[in-house]
């Protein structure tokens, strides 16, 4: 009875082992760092993320596929929703390594958003994918570079450009800009505004400008095997290009502003001039 009883217990693990997601259980089982102090966070970024790509994939793919025009503004939309029902979620590793850098986030934080990221863009993939069979809609497609040459010189910078130029819009609409009361509406219109300008200017690498976009893709939509990409390339543009560029992100901005990279001082700057005080 017993052998009867694991055997059939084998069976469903390997049958539910065929459609989970490569690496989902860890992604998961880091929303407990920290005696489950970061679970809010690790909540807001697993779903942002789902909503972040079914907001913005579905735009000239389920919504506007025969219309530019609609497919961009369907992302616009798709950019500002994806932020307000998720609730102001990084969505982005490169987003939440600079927070880390510039001291507005602790490591395990920081680790436990980025594990969230991943979870939500490993589970978001398949399951759109999914409801694209069943109800016959174009399926996404995601960001991908030409990998005939042997060092992918281009894609790297490519996506080190447009990571970095993301961060600063987010510096700049964030915290140096103040709309007034409709501030948060302007400044995610402009947001997802810059982010469209970046995909159309930056098309070599898709652009990804987010490490967690283009590893889950890979690991569904490139004709893989549900394996993480096995090539160093993509990691070397997708995720070392991105860091970069969120460091050397995060210290301009402490050289304008001021403030701290890695909880060390710059020895330039501020350039901001500081505001006097009212007598």
């Amino acid at each position: 009875m017993v052998k009867s009883l694991v055997e059939s217990l084998s069976i469903i693990y390997k049958d539910a082992h065929a459609y989970m997601p490569p690496g989902i259980f860890l992604a998961i089982a880091t929303a407990f760092l920290g005696d489950g102090k970061f679970l809010k966070e690790f909540r807001m970024e697993f779903v942002g993320s789902l909503l972040m790509i079914a907001c913005t994939f579905s735009a000239g793919k389920w919504i506007g596929s025969e219309d530019m025009s609609t497919a961009w503004f369907a992302h616009f939309l798709g950019v500002i929703a994806a932020d307000y029902f998720g609730g102001g979620p990084h969505v982005n590793p490169a987003v939440t390594l600079s927070m880390w850098c510039l001291g507005k986030s602790t490591y395990t934080e920081a680790y436990v958003r980025v594990g969230a990221q991943m979870a939500g863009g490993l589970v978001a993939f398949p399951l759109f994918h999914m409801l694209s069979d069943i109800f016959e809609w174009t399926p996404f497609g995601g960001p991908e570079f030409s990998e005939d040459e042997e060092h992918p010189v281009e894609a790297f910078l490519s996506e080190l450009g447009a990571t970095f130029l993301l961060l600063i819009l987010i510096y700049v609409l964030n915290w140096e800009l103040n709309f007034g009361t409709y501030h948060y509406w302007i400044k995610q219109s402009l947001t997802a505004i810059g982010i469209r300008a970046l995909i159309e200017s930056f098309p070599t690498a898709g652009p990804a400008m987010n490490p967690m976009l283009a590893t889950a893709w890979n690991v569904f939509g490139v004709g893989t095997t549900f394996e993480f990409p096995s090539d160093l390339q993509h990691y070397f543009v997708y995720w070392v290009a991105p860091s970069i560029a969120a460091i050397v992100a995060s210290i301009m901005y402490v050289i304008y502003a001021g403030g701290k990279v890695f909880g060390a001082t710059i020895p330039i700057g501020p350039m901001k001039r500081k505001k006097e005080k009212k007598e």
